[in-house]
């Protein structure tokens, strides 16, 4: 029997984990990538610069509305490329184009300062449309580098070379 509502009433502890996607967006008129300055409030890596993404929430799987039955599995296709395009949309005013897909770059594992476990999964993905607006009390600036420009900002680590995976991504 399907699930009727999402709980965590038999998950086990040891196994949660936020998952959090993010996207490097490159912009192929000009080779270069959008990196975004988050705000000094942040709890993790304030003030450094990052690129777009979040934390997949219940809300991203609505229990009435699965994309697919897979036996008594609710399955949520696309979760991840929806997660990202809304992302890209409300964090800087911009779209991705998902109609090359999503190329996978790396992903990591880390504990937050709070000490909540977060799997972190890295994409690249072209640039669509619109013009950057930034995130009303979720970052201060942005810029739109190269690889070597993405090694002169205070860049969470791992941005430059990312950066650089996506242009290298998207030349071959």
């Amino acid at each position: 029997m399907p699930a009727k509502q999402i709980s965590l009433d038999n998950a086990k502890n040891d196994k949660l984990f936020y998952l959090v996607a993010n996207v490097v967006v490159y912009r192929p008129t000009d080779h270069r990538c959008l990196i975004l300055k988050r705000h000094e409030r942040e709890k993790v890596h304030p003030g450094k610069y990052a690129v777009p993404g979040g934390k997949l929430e219940w809300n991203d799987l609505p229990i009435d509305k699965p994309t697919r039955f897979n036996g008594d599995v609710l399955d949520y296709e696309d979760a991840v490329e929806e997660l990202l395009a809304r992302e890209t949309q409300e964090e800087a005013g911009i779209q991705i184009d998902l109609s090359q897909g999503l190329k996978y770059i790396n992903s990591v594992a880390f504990i937050r300062p709070d000490g909540i476990p977060v799997v972190l999964v890295k994409f690249a993905a072209a640039y669509k449309s619109g013009n950057v607006v930034l995130e009303e009390g979720s970052f201060t600036d942005h810029a739109w580098v190269n690889a070597e420009e993405a090694k002169k900002y205070d860049c969470i680590a791992g941005i430059p070379e990312e950066v650089a995976k996506t242009i290298e991504l998207f030349q071959e």
